[in-house]
């Protein structure tokens, strides 16, 4: 009988910018207002399996600044991570995927929306610091409850 090697795996393979989007609806008459602008940001996760043993995690950013109710711009920014899991007890997968995955992926997500409001001659959007563990305890609080599971967060 040939011995299996059954390590726990677990390598990123890529982290990549999966989508981007910038909207200035309303320039450049807005760009002229004088007041400061509501921002609005969302987060959303997802994870799911690309082939045996690998999965790709996408971290969603969502920041939309309005001055009354005109969008001054709106930015989606969607970062995403393929990784290698392999050999790692079911119960803990999930944790993996939406605490540890989300984690690494994140900072590149916060410099490419700091990056592409400063681009588009605003001052940079910083997203603050996530708990992704939190985050997951209330996924699966709202699961147990009979919600969605979709968790989206504003600040």
């Amino acid at each position: 009988m040939a011995d299996q090697d059954l390590t726990p795996v677990f390598q990123i393979q890529r982290m990549y910018l999966k989508d981007l989007s910038l909207e200035q609806p309303n320039s450049p008459q807005i760009l002229l207002e004088q007041q400061q602008p509501q921002v609005d940001i969302n987060l959303a996760m997802a994870a799911g399996g690309v082939a045996e043993g690998v999965f790709e995690v996408t971290v969603t950013a969502t920041v939309t600044t309005k001055i009354q109710d005109k969008t001054l711009f709106l930015v989606e920014a969607k970062q995403a991570g393929i990784f290698e899991i392999r050999h790692v007890p079911e119960e803990q997968l999930q944790g993996i995927l939406s605490i540890v995955c989300p984690q690494m992926i994140y900072p590149y997500l916060r410099a490419i929306v700091s990056d592409i409001c400063t681009r588009a001659g605003f001052p940079p959007i910083m997203l603050t610091e996530v708990n992704f563990q939190a985050m997951f305890e209330a996924q699966q609080a709202q699961a147990q409850a009979g919600g969605n599971g979709i968790i989206t967060g504003a600040n």
